[in-house]
């Protein structure tokens, strides 16, 4: 099972796949030590923030399973806000627990480690310019 993991700090966000097992059974809004996902994040801290699974259906943290579940939702988490006052939809959502259904985690970086983000993702967040000159040109 592969992760994708979305780390976001300051309104810069880096992507990462991972095959581990140290996430499962983690809950969202849980804190996780950088060195539990790969031991170039030694010294971080992350939150999980929310997470996606392989349908689509967003984790909600209000549901204490790995199941999906429906559950009536108003104005908020999962409803758009345009939505006629009063409105109230059943929709599809998984639990807040992570399991192998989980496709994507979404994470905010709490406490900064030894390495900053751009050594461990040097491809990650260059300038738009950079990144034009690096693509090859087709003749």
């Amino acid at each position: 099972m592969a992760f994708r993991l979305n780390m976001s700090d300051k309104g810069k966000a880096w992507r990462i796949e991972l095959e581990s097992e140290a996430l499962l059974g983690k809950k969202i809004g849980d804190k996780i030590h950088g060195k539990e996902i790969k031991d170039d994040f030694d010294g971080y801290e992350f939150e999980i923030t929310g997470t996606s699974d392989k349908a689509g259906f967003p984790g909600h943290k209000d549901i204490d399973s790995p199941a999906l579940t429906k559950k009536l939702l108003t104005r908020g988490f999962g409803m758009k806000t345009a939505e006629p006052k009063g409105l109230r939809l059943r929709k599809t959502l998984r639990g807040s627990i992570i399991s192998e259904d989980i496709m994507q985690i979404n994470m905010n970086v709490l406490k900064h480690g030894h390495k900053k983000m751009n050594e461990i993702f040097p491809d990650q967040n260059k300038p738009k310019e950079e990144k034009k000159e690096e693509a090859p040109v087709a003749a």
